[in-house]
């Protein structure tokens, strides 16, 4: 009941609620990446939804137009070259993200859920289709961001989000967004560019 209905509709009213709550953020958010560099203020980019169905996700711009386009930051030899001033704010805060309060509206998107791959990223996409992992809408943040985010080989990453599938409840979601916050004002598991050992 809660993953087929409930989930959606909370996921709907919370974001709604959170854009218009944040709407004065976006437009300073909106001025700053424009006044920062040339480029668009939205950045977006292919990523695999709800039964592996492509969507774009959007971010406010953090990097470059030059930059690298289909390549996830923290496979970046160098992502310093490209992250913009404000970019870097953005980035440290995850506010970047907010957009996807539109994708989450949309309903491409969902509050918890596994982080949606690249279209590119195979190895996680194919990783995850052992676990099922791809039949539910990809989040906002996930059991698999508050247990390692970036610093997680693939296999440990769709393990998490096959754990999450199997356990989807009210509880469980609110026991995500709990320790997103805490990992997010903590900097865990966040990793800017290649890592020895650690692909």
């Amino acid at each position: 009941m809660y993953s087929r209905c409930l989930k959606r509709l909370i996921d709907f009213i919370l974001s709604l609620g959170g854009i218009i709550i944040l709407s004065p953020g976006f437009l300073i958010l909106v001025f700053a990446v424009k006044l920062d560099s040339k480029g668009p203020v939205f950045f977006k980019q292919k990523r695999v939804g709800k039964n592996k169905k492509h969507f774009n996700i959007w971010k406010f711009r953090t990097m470059r137009t030059d930059c690298p386009h289909d390549v996830p930051t923290h496979l970046f030899t160098n992502p310093e070259a490209y992250i913009t001033r404000t970019g870097k704010f953005l980035r440290k805060c995850s506010l970047d993200e907010l957009p996807q309060l539109f994708n989450i509206l949309a309903g491409t998107m969902s509050i918890i859920g596994p982080r949606p791959a690249l279209w590119n990223q195979y190895d996680l996409i194919e990783e995850r289709d052992k676990y099922g992992a791809n039949d539910i809408r990809p989040g906002l943040t996930g059991w698999a961001q508050v247990n390692g985010r970036d610093i997680l080989n693939i296999c440990d990453k769709a393990k998490y989000d096959g754990e999450y599938l199997q356990n989807i409840n009210f509880i469980f979601d609110c026991k995500c967004i709990i320790q997103t916050i805490i990992v997010v004002i903590k900097r865990k598991g966040l990793r800017e560019g290649k890592t020895s050992g650690k692909e």
